[in-house]
């Protein structure tokens, strides 16, 4: 086997930093524009999931430095700043979140393959996360489908997310 710093797996940890990234810049995007248009509860919330994808990027990176690898900072492309509607927001999330669940699948395959039980369990950890996080995204966009995008309905879904909770989600990390 190659040395542990050369490992696929380590590898593409270090490629998966750059997905925890641009899903920061990116919420952090959508946050603004949230807030520019009235929905600050909804910017709250997009806040800390941007927060939340910091974290999770910081996580990996310490995996790596813990492992004595150096962490490679990609260069994030600007996110995309203007949208149609809070619904294309959480499509965009949901999906944002289903391409970093798959880039996770993978690497913990590659985990697998390569016996690398420390990758495995720190990945572990972030195939439940993904789960939440997905599922949180679809909560939300039924909660937007229900109430509709515009008028008294998006408003209680805004003062809903402003709250940091998601109607029938637990509190997240839980």
């Amino acid at each position: 086997m190659a040395a542990m710093s050369q490992s696929k797996t380590l590898n593409a940890l270090n490629d998966h930093v750059s997905l925890e990234l641009a899903a920061w810049y990116d919420y952090t995007a959508m946050a603004l524009w949230l807030d520019m248009n009235d929905l600050p509860g909804c910017a709250s919330f997009m806040k800390s999931q941007a927060m939340e994808e910091m974290e999770h990027a910081q996580k990996i990176i310490q995996h790596l430095m813990d492992r004595d690898v150096t962490p490679r900072l990609p260069t994030i492309e600007a996110p995309q700043t203007e949208f149609e509607s809070v619904k294309q927001v959480f499509e965009m999330v949901l999906a944002a979140e289903q391409k970093v669940s798959a880039s996770i699948h993978a690497v913990h395959v590659l985990a697998a393959a390569e016996d690398d039980q420390p990758a495995r369990i720190l990945l572990e950890w972030f195939i439940t996360e993904q789960v939440e996080e997905e599922s949180m995204a679809r909560a939300i966009l039924g909660r937007i489908r229900l109430a509709g995008e515009t008028g008294p309905g998006l408003l209680l879904v805004d003062q809903e997310l402003g709250t940091g909770t998601v109607p029938g989600m637990p509190p997240h990390g839980e």
